[in-house]
């Protein structure tokens, strides 16, 4: 697995870390163990997922779906980076 440059120089994780684990976790059918390292990830798949068929077929409302899978990804991501900051102190 690649190292996080931001924690081998600060010691703390960046809002990412996690994600290589948790995807790990996700291919060998792990899926509560990868929830757990980066909650994120789901949403984030059916973001990206959801995206590329979007653009291919166009659905009438597809936009709010992207832009609610991007909101729940960024706040599970925000949640999950202070979560993890404040466990560290």
């Amino acid at each position: 697995m690649l190292t996080c440059g931001l924690k081998k120089i600060t010691g703390i994780d960046c809002p990412g870390c996690g994600f290589q684990r948790s995807f790990y976790k996700l291919l060998e059918g792990e899926i509560i163990e990868s929830i757990k390292l980066f909650p994120a990830l789901l949403p984030l798949f059916l973001l990206i997922t959801f995206t590329l068929i979007h653009f291919k077929l166009m659905f009438k409302n597809g936009h709010k779906v992207i832009l609610s899978l991007f909101i729940i990804s960024t706040l599970l991501t925000v949640f999950n980076f202070t979560y993890k900051l404040v466990l560290n102190l």
